[in-house]
């Protein structure tokens, strides 16, 4: 390969290219907790990311969660099924609208959630520790002010 072929181009630099950077950053963060609940639980980082927010919001269909979660919607959609399969999660009707169905977490659902979310705090804790006061009060301000 000629030096004239490479310079040509303008690849990307990755290490300073902001979408890349998120990326791998919150890999890096999700997957050092998610070894935890795979392995004990045999759930999925998005099994676990769908329980999250059913915790937070019960009763909304997985068409919120994907709104919410910002997830894909076939991936949602085979979570959810292997939940309701494996009894952590309990679809419903909704009240005022039969023809849709709503979500919650059942009884194991929020047994498992309440085992691992309490060691997801832990972890956050464990990587915010890393900030002074001033830098995580900055980083939830740049990441509300990026986010909307």
């Amino acid at each position: 390969m000629s030096t004239e072929t490479v310079t040509s181009h303008a690849p990307l630099d990755l290490e300073r290219f902001l979408p890349y950077r998120l990326s791998i950053l919150s890999n890096t963060v999700s997957q050092s907790i998610a070894a935890d609940y795979q392995d004990r639980f045999e759930l999925s980082m998005t099994e676990w990311r769908v329980m999250v927010i059913l915790a937070r919001f019960p009763e909304i269909s997985a068409r919120e969660v994907v709104d919410r979660s910002r997830m894909d919607k076939v991936a949602v959609s085979r979570a959810v099924a292997r939940l309701v399969e494996a009894g952590r999660v309990d679809r419903g009707i909704h009240g005022e609208d039969k023809r849709r169905s709503v979500l919650k977490l059942s009884e194991a659902g929020w047994a498992i959630h309440d085992e691992v979310a309490p060691r997801a705090r832990e972890h956050e804790q464990e990587v915010l520790a890393k900030l002074d006061e001033d830098e995580k009060a900055w980083l939830n301000r740049i990441l509300d002010k990026l986010m909307a």
